[in-house]
């Protein structure tokens, strides 16, 4: 990865002392798939109003922890917790509703509808109107005065009525994390938010993360490290899905095994 030679040697600002209540946690956690181990015995607690950084090289099993997270895989081994509750065993759709919830790498919103009308969308769930199928569109009006506060929060508000299809991408990813608000996820799992994005984006983008972890837990799987350095109260880093280092940045950033990790040759 180009750069991450400057990038890792920066400290973090914030420390991971300290923090807020665990509200998702796992313990064990464990994917074989045939004679092959993704994850192996992997710990984790995800704090309320903390933003979680899952890092790793290509491969290290990043992505199967989020999927055995969200119950999109079922673990071998190990148990899950979520606002102290076993989901271990529970279906992906119950842990979204109990307010777990994940964004993709690929932006899922509706090109031809418009911005406000995607968070609308979005809204239909938990105001109980997406399965009402027979009411008319005239009903999802009641839905706009919190589609715009989503907007606002996001600051899309000016936007409100141009087609998802006529954002730029940066502003596209913001749409779609809009949609993930609507939501009103207790944890939030944000999977390579700032991939494809320009300087002004990812800044913009960042900013907007912090504002969420205000009042819920992010956890997002990040390959810019400056983005974590700047961003991530604390940082988990995998490698051959095993937990190599945890901690605050500047902990992890100074651990020779990451720096080995990450350059594929020993510094020390």
């Amino acid at each position: 990865m180009a750069g991450v030679a400057e990038r890792i040697d920066r400290p973090g600002t914030v420390p991971a002392g300290g923090g807020g209540e665990v509200v998702l946690a796992c313990r064990g956690l464990r994917r074989d798939f045939g004679g092959f181990t993704a994850v192996k015995d992997v710990d984790l607690d995800v704090r309320h109003a903390e933003v979680h950084a899952l890092i790793g090289p290509n491969g290290a099993g990043k992505t199967t922890v989020f999927n055995l997270l969200t119950k999109f895989l079922a673990s071998t081994a190990g148990t899950i917790t979520l606002m102290g509750e076993d989901i271990t065993k529970t279906s992906p759709s119950k842990v979204a509703r109990m307010g777990l919830v994940r964004s993709f790498q690929i932006s899922a919103t509706f090109p031809h509808m418009t911005v406000l009308e995607n968070v609308r969308v979005a809204l239909q769930r938990p105001a109980g109107l997406a399965t009402q199928f027979w009411r008319g569109l005239s009903v999802l009006d009641r839905l706009d005065g919190r589609a715009m506060e989503l907007l606002r929060e996001v600051g899309l508000e000016d936007a409100r009525d141009l087609l998802a299809a006529d954002l730029s991408y940066g502003r596209k990813r913001v749409l779609e994390l809009a949609t993930t608000l609507a939501l009103d996820p207790k944890v939030l799992l944000l999977d390579e938010p700032m991939a494809g994005m320009g300087h002004e984006d990812v800044g913009t983008v960042a900013a907007i993360i912090r504002k969420v972890a205000e009042t819920r837990a992010v956890l997002m799987v990040e390959h810019n490290l400056k983005v974590v350095a700047d961003l991530c109260d604390r940082v988990t880093v995998l490698q051959r899905g095993e937990i190599l280092a945890a901690g605050d940045y500047a902990t992890v950033s100074t651990d020779e095994r990451v720096r080995t990790a990450y350059m594929g040759t020993d510094h020390g």
